[in-house]
């Protein structure tokens, strides 16, 4: 038995760190002008538009989509902050009206176009006053390909949805549905009325049930299943040098706590659908953060859309 429980721990340490040496590492911080060490750990994520680790089929489900040269948009932009409180993740909606350094103000996602991680990280410490620690970037592939690892996901939608854009067509309902279809629902916006603010709501709730079937102890127990959901989440991940394997099993703890009372999910306080921030309300949420009170962070600072509930 003893043999058999460190051939196990031995199997669990290693598949990780053998996975780990196909993850893509980029050099995502601005050289100069960034805010001073905060307490706690803010993570970026971000979700590009690349189709690696894609099959053909899964490809051909996809459809086009918009989609545009691989890395160059992003439809996710997330701060996950960890520390002595509760596991925050924050969407900041990729519509969001905001000044881009050499750029004037447009969209904050144009900022990942114009010049990668590294505009964006300047574009997002100079807006909110927080510092990034660590970026992590996963692409379509890795995303439907996790998804499917855990053996699918649970979500919920509020009406039926029929989106052409992001080739999805479900019905109301809580429902099991697979990679792909998971994917078409986190960047659906064309159904909602509250078009971006929708989506980001729709992109926590994959992440979060993501994160649920990660934490399942079956995920650790079932050999194949653990070798594949690591294999899938580094097949199509890109991380800021120095972001280390430990850095990650902190990230990947944090997001299997930010959904339910263990956790907390917001977006970005906004006063419009244009999308522009709500300065005053914004700054009190961010302060909570870059203090690393986020146990202290009112309701009405945190809310599914960023709008006053």
């Amino acid at each position: 038995m003893l043999v058999l429980l460190i051939a196990w721990i031995a199997y669990v340490v290693a598949v990780p760190t053998i996975a780990w040496k196909k993850v893509d590492k980029v050099d995502a911080f601005p050289s100069a002008g960034r805010p001073a060490d905060q307490p706690g750990t803010t993570y970026l994520l971000v979700g590009s538009d690349s189709r690696k680790g894609l099959s053909r089929a899964e490809n051909r489900k996809l459809g086009t989509g918009g989609v545009g040269d691989v890395g160059q948009r992003t439809d996710t932009i997330m701060l996950l902050h960890t520390g002595g409180g509760k596991p925050l993740l924050l969407s900041i909606p990729r519509d969001s009206l905001v000044p881009i350094p050499g750029h004037g103000t447009t969209k904050i996602n144009a900022a990942f176009a114009y010049g990668g991680p590294k505009l964006l990280i300047r574009t997002i410490e100079q807006d909110t006053g927080v510092r990034v620690d660590h970026y992590v970037e996963i692409g379509f592939g890795g995303f439907v390909n996790s998804v499917d690892a855990v053996g699918g996901i649970t979500i919920c939608p509020e009406k039926r949805m029929v989106d052409r854009r992001a080739n999805l067509r479900i019905r109301k309902g809580c429902q099991q549905v697979d990679g792909v279809t998971a994917l078409g629902y986190a960047r659906s916006r064309h159904t909602e009325a509250l078009g971006d603010i929708a989506r980001a709501r729709h992109q926590r709730e994959v992440v979060s049930a993501i994160g649920a079937k990660v934490k399942s102890v079956w995920s650790v127990l079932n050999p194949w299943r653990y070798s594949s959901l690591i294999n899938a989440a580094t097949g199509s991940l890109t991380v800021s040098q120095g972001t280390g394997v430990l850095d990650m099993a902190n990230f990947a703890r944090a997001m299997t706590k930010v959904n339910g009372s263990s956790g907390l999910t917001c977006s970005m306080p906004i006063r419009d659908l244009a999308v522009h921030w709500d300065h005053q309300r914004a700054l009190a949420l961010l302060q909570h953060i870059k203090t690393n009170h986020t146990d202290n962070i009112p309701k009405n600072l945190c809310t599914p859309t960023g709008l006053i509930q």
